[in-house]
């Protein structure tokens, strides 16, 4: 089991523009992720200000992800579900864009969800087991205590399904700690 984690990819640019490898199993494996990705992703959200999540699914079908943006702004998020761990309901964000090429790496035990900052946002991501309906879970965006930079007045443009999510408060979780406490990103 690996820890939540933001990686910078390196680009290598010259005039034509820039080249960037955002996945190689041993360099993974030297920050201590191991997940063996089977499926990837790809949504395209159009209005800024949408939010998806708070999503994750349940052992066994757990999944990891690697989730990157790669059109527009996104604030992501990670909230630790792990129960006894030390910072069960604690949350971690950061910005991921095409332009800065972050990834942020979501371990099993957290749910993961993200909000748009401006239109047309592509995210891409990872996972380490394939979409299992059955195992499919999440928790209400809004039950976390989550700063999310919506501006005032607005509503965050939600799925049917993520507006029927339980709360944190409501939530038994079948995720176990693992010993790695959910430690500020860098």
């Amino acid at each position: 089991m690996s820890a939540l984690q933001l990686i910078r990819p390196k680009r290598h640019g010259d005039s034509r523009g820039w080249f960037t490898e955002t996945y190689n199993v041993e360099t993974f494996a030297r920050l201590g992720i191991t997940a063996a990705f089977v499926q990837d992703n790809h949504s395209l959200s159009a209005p800024a200000f949408t939010l998806r999540g708070l999503h994750f699914q349940t052992p066994p079908r757990a999944q990891a992800k690697l989730v990157r943006c790669i059109r527009g702004r996104i604030f992501d998020v990670a909230v630790d579900l792990r129960r006894g761990s030390p910072t069960y309901g604690q949350w971690a964000w950061a910005e991921l864009s095409a332009e800065n090429g972050c990834q942020l790496f979501v371990p099993i035990g957290f749910a993961h969800g993200f909000l748009t900052l401006e239109p047309n946002c592509e995210v891409v991501y990872k996972c380490s087991d394939t979409y299992a309906p059955q195992a499919d879970g999440g928790i209400a965006w809004d039950s976390v205590g989550i700063d999310w930079p919506i501006p005032a007045g607005t509503v965050p443009e939600l799925s049917d399904k993520d507006t029927r999510l339980p709360a944190l408060a409501d939530f038994d979780s079948p995720f176990a700690y693992d010993g790695h406490p959910l430690e500020p990103l860098v």
